[in-house]
């Protein structure tokens, strides 16, 4: 089979299109014959050597994506089109992937759409079911809304009837965030006066943040009482919150992971249902950035990294 793989870190310049051994299935896998893969910024950064890799050289990268079953011996039959959101080397014509990870994906749901939003689809569910439990009326603030996982999660707080404040770093972005049904976009620049402003004083109900450094100003943003729910660190690491800010303003900072909510096949699969039926009843419509072959997949990386992308960058096996 063909991968695009990588055998030093650097620039995108590192990824080629090569030939490498095909996958050998182990207990409890079966091998699935890839046709669209998700390009998430964690491929960057491992890419980079920021994340751990297993194995030795090459690499491959990839943790989401969507095709057929292409071997016998699992839950499904060969030609089931599946799709799943966390197992490596995804960024290849075939992957070995644990049974318990497969997601089916039902007849109106395309390969593209599950490589899409699998990940952040996720994501962005649990953030509104398990992490905090938005009710109609409430004002959430939403980091990096333009992003994969904020345009997302704008659309899923609004259908609840949440009134959402975006934050995007460029006019561009801040118009999708008001697409995706932000009542109001703001940037980064004087962000807690901004959002001061756009709730009269009272600050938000939750925020959601993905970005890690701008954590102090998610706190000042929230009302006292509100909830910040931590996600992502796609700055870099937040600074310490010393314990008595939460304790004199009776603010909640709480974690998120989707590996902690996805705990086994059943609940993978029943939360994958709930998604889809958002897209079905266009809920959630899926943003597509970008479009590229896999085989061209250091084009993807170039695009994800110039911070211009819009939604989901999608790769195409042929």
């Amino acid at each position: 089979m063909h991968a695009l793989i990588f055998d030093r870190f650097g620039t995108a310049d590192v990824l080629r299109w090569d030939a490498v051994a095909d996958p050998v299935p182990g207990p409890g896998q079966v091998l699935v014959r890839m046709e669209a893969v998700g390009l998430n910024f964690a491929d960057v950064y491992r890419r980079n050597g920021m994340y751990h890799l297993a194995g030795p050289a090459p690499w491959i990268l990839g943790y989401e994506g969507a095709g057929v079953v292409a071997s016998s011996g699992g839950p499904y039959p060969i030609g089931t089109r599946i799709g799943f959101a966390d197992m490596p080397f995804a960024n290849a014509e075939l992957v070995a992937v644990d049974a318990d990870k497969l997601i089916p994906l039902p007849d109106d749901i395309s390969c593209e759409t599950a490589a899409a939003v699998l990940l952040q689809g996720l994501t962005a569910q649990y953030l509104v079911t398990d992490s905090f439990h938005p009710r109609p009326g409430q004002v959430a603030l939403v980091h990096a809304a333009a992003g994969g996982v904020g345009l997302l999660l704008v659309q899923m707080l609004v259908a609840k009837g949440v009134r959402v404040i975006g934050i995007a770093s460029s006019e561009t972005k801040r118009d999708a965030a008001r697409h995706a049904g932000a009542a109001v976009a703001v940037g980064y620049e004087g962000l807690v006066d901004r959002v001061s402003e756009a709730t009269h004083g009272a600050g938000v109900d939750v925020t959601y943040d993905s970005v890690g450094r701008t954590l102090g100003e998610s706190l000042a943003a929230t009302r006292t009482g509100g909830t910040v729910v931590f996600y992502g660190m796609a700055a870099g690491d937040p600074d310490p919150v010393d314990p008595r800010l939460l304790m004199d303003r009776s603010l909640t900072l709480t974690g998120g992971d989707l590996w902690n909510v996805l705990t086994d096949a059943q609940v993978r699969r029943s939360r994958a249902d709930e998604l889809f039926a958002q897209i079905r009843s266009g809920v959630v419509v899926p943003t597509i950035a970008a479009r590229f072959p896999l085989s061209e997949g250091a084009k993807g990386h170039v695009f994800i990294e110039s911070r211009s992308a819009i939604g989901k960058v999608v790769m195409f096996v042929r």
